[in-house]
């Protein structure tokens, strides 16, 4: 076994890589850009070399600084994560060539099977069924769009070299063939290397399911069961399961069986992956196969109890895999969900900035060790409190998986870990994964590709998240507002008589869009026979509905746990200013509790519309101004591109609401733009 490995790659994968070969005695060598100088991966390592400046292309993707740090710190391995040069075929080469092994496949694998034009046509020369597409690098936009239609829309752009959804367009029409060509291939350039660009008919409705292979020097090769991937947002994928609500077991074994003859043809070492599309009949057909780790394979982890690093890097010293196609066990059921840096109510739009605050929920399941008896909780993540989230890469904070003997077990686990994630300094899409998991068609297993196209076609807002009882969330402030209050009531030095009371009826007040806020009565009483949730607890009334609520919640900190009704909840208090934000199950409230009176005077009060800014094109997110299309008293059409801006790798190009003329150029090509910050204006 080796005695030091660099890792070369950043965030959560290199975290987790050190965290193995701790286990294993391997000291660790991690690599960073002045991005991640201060980085958790760079704390947790033995060793940190520098790269560069932020951008990949000038620290991640630099091979020639990557094989020199192994060389000066004596590392005799590199294990790449995954993205950046994990599937780069050169890059493995030029490992090998120092003398320095890849904990990976070797090269030829890679160029075999890494590359999506080649194999594809390696599955066609092996008689295995391919989606219809164009299996040669296209050279220009005016090319795709004739491709396109003779493959008839809708078709999927795709860069050859592509990974994690950076490269990938669907276009449905020959305008979107030729913009999503042009920055599918701006994508891959800047995230891989290589651009180039194929095409392939896009099926509709289709499950994505992908089968877990693992290969040594000696010829063996096993698959780990399936994952179910289908749960995806503009092709990223946003929740994973294994195994697959929908495939029987025949398809299992056939689909892991082919997986296997794949892998054995290009002599495949090491952990990889087989992905399929899977019609409604259960047919499947080869998509493509990653030559690398999976972000997601720590639901496979869950299932087989069988730690994908570890054996990556035993397979890399040159063991034989120490178990059998029949050894592997699938027992429970885990689901991964991505929490990215992103807010769901903005259009998914990156958020980037400082962690203020970062509270996982309570770990009970860790990476590298084995699975307790009936599952857990897990999170793998390469930030910490006080860190931040740069511009320059993915927008992945962390990764929450959890593991149950049932998927509705499962299910339920996951929802209330999402209830106590805590973070805040950047937007995360966790209230979109928590109305995911409660969408009665995700939960009875009915969905595909498209189904969030499909159930959020308009984006998502917040009364796309269903609750089950709105009110608790008004219960809940209220019993933050009592114990607040009583904190009030017990300050020193109060006069005799004039001491603070609290009475025992309110009005709670639920902020709503454009002023138009709810009011309902509310009643507190604080009578220990009440509830039988012991001390502290209290009786809640909201709009007739009644709570017997204990409630577990200390000033200043965000995340709530206690009883309702006998029943446990986890949830998220915190004040802003006169009003209490409750957020639980994805839905959050805004409430102000007011007496009678005050509510009263309150509906009185008039609303304070926000400012007019349709005149202005505003940035809506953090990130580079790429490009500015359009002059001053330029004539623009509606859905005419007027700039563009790169954020965590991704190009987003910003057009026109409505026709106009062009005032005033705001910003300049290459500056950096915050949040609404305006980049031109209209006449």
């Amino acid at each position: 076994m080796f005695k030091k490995i660099l890792i070369a790659n950043r965030g959560e994968i290199a975290c987790r890589v050190i965290t193995t070969a701790r286990k294993l005695g391997i000291a660790t060598v991690a690599v960073y850009s002045d991005a991640d100088r201060d980085a958790r991966h760079v704390a947790l390592a033995d060793e940190a070399v520098r790269l560069g400046p932020p951008p990949s292309r000038e620290s991640y993707l630099l091979a020639d600084r990557i094989i020199a740090a192994c060389l000066a710190t004596g590392a005799q391995a590199v294990h790449p994560g995954y993205g950046f040069l994990s599937e780069n075929e050169d890059f493995a080469r030029r490992v090998e060539e120092a003398g320095i092994v890849f904990i990976g496949p070797k090269h030829h694998s890679i160029a075999a099977m890494g590359d999506k034009i080649a194999s594809k046509k390696l599955a066609l020369a092996a008689q295995v069924n391919t989606i219809p597409g164009w299996n040669a690098a296209i050279e220009s936009p005016e090319r795709a769009v004739e491709i396109a239609r003779e493959i008839g829309y809708p078709v999927m752009i795709k860069a050859s070299a592509g990974g994690g959804g950076k490269g990938l367009r669907v276009a449905y029409t020959d305008q979107e063939a030729f913009e999503g060509f042009s920055s599918c291939r701006n994508e891959a350039k800047a995230s891989f290397g290589d651009d180039r660009i194929f095409i392939e008919k896009f099926v509709e409705s289709p499950r994505h399911i992908e089968i877990q292979v693992l290969g040594d020097a000696h010829g063996n090769v096993v698959y780990l069961h399936e994952r179910e991937c289908s749960i995806q947002r503009r092709h990223q994928k946003v929740i994973e399961e294994a195994p697959s609500p929908f495939i029987s077991e025949a398809t299992r074994k056939a689909m892991g069986e082919q997986a296997v003859q794949l892998a054995k043809a290009v002599r495949y070492q090491s952990a990889g992956t087989v992905e399929f599309v899977v019609g409604k009949d259960q047919s499947f057909y080869f998509l493509e196969m990653n030559t690398r780790l999976q972000v997601e394979h720590p639901v496979t982890e869950s299932i087989t109890g069988i730690d994908l690093v570890e054996q990556m890097l035993r397979v890399a010293a040159g063991e034989p895999l120490g178990f059998t196609q029949a050894d592997i066990p699938r027992q429970g059921w885990a689901i991964e969900c991505r929490i990215n840096a992103e807010d769901p109510f903005r259009g998914f739009l990156p958020s980037t900035g400082r962690l203020v605050r970062f509270q996982p929920p309570a770990q009970t399941m860790f990476a590298a060790q084995p699975v307790p008896p009936g599952g857990g909780v897990r999170v793998d993540t390469g930030v910490a409190e006080g860190g931040s989230i740069p511009m320059f890469y993915d927008s992945m904070i962390a990764k929450l998986i959890v593991h149950a003997p049932t998927r509705t077990e499962a299910i339920a686990r996951m929802r209330e870990a999402l209830n106590g994630f805590v973070i805040r300094g950047v937007s995360s899409n966790i209230p979109f994964q928590a109305a995911l998991l409660a969408h009665p068609k995700f939960q009875s297993g009915d969905f595909n590709t498209g189904f969030i196209a499909e159930h959020y076609a308009k984006g998502f807002r917040a009364e796309d998240v269903a609750h089950d009882d709105p009110n608790l969330l008004v219960a809940l402030a209220a019993a933050a507002q009592r114990r607040l209050l009583e904190r009030a009531m017990g300050i020193s030095g109060q006069l005799d008589g004039h001491g603070v009371v609290v009475a025992r009826e309110f009005v709670a007040v639920v902020r709503g869009e454009g002023g138009q806020h709810r009011q309902l009565p509310v009643g507190i009483d604080l009578r220990p026979s009440a509830t039988g949730d012991g001390p502290g607890a209290m009786s809640i009334t909201v709009d007739g509905q009644s709570y017997a609520m204990a409630l577990d919640w200390a000033f200043g900190s965000i995340r709530a746990s206690g009883r309702s009704n006998g029943r446990p909840f986890t949830a998220q208090i915190e004040r802003q200013g006169l009003w209490l934000r409750v957020a639980h199950d994805g839905r959050r409230v805004d409430v102000q509790l007011l007496s009678p009176r005050a509510a009263e005077l309150w509906r009185l009060m008039p609303y304070k519309a926000p400012p007019d800014m349709s005149k202005f094109l505003l940035s809506p997110m953090p990130g580079l101004l790429v490009s500015v299309s359009v002059q001053p008293g330029q004539k623009v059409l509606a859905g005419e591109r007027l700039a563009v801006i790169e954020a965590m790798k991704m190009e987003n190009i910003l057009t026109a609401s409505s026709d106009g003329v062009v005032g005033e150029l705001l910003a300049r090509q290459g500056e950096s733009l915050s949040v609404d910050q305006p980049i031109l204006s209209f006449t």
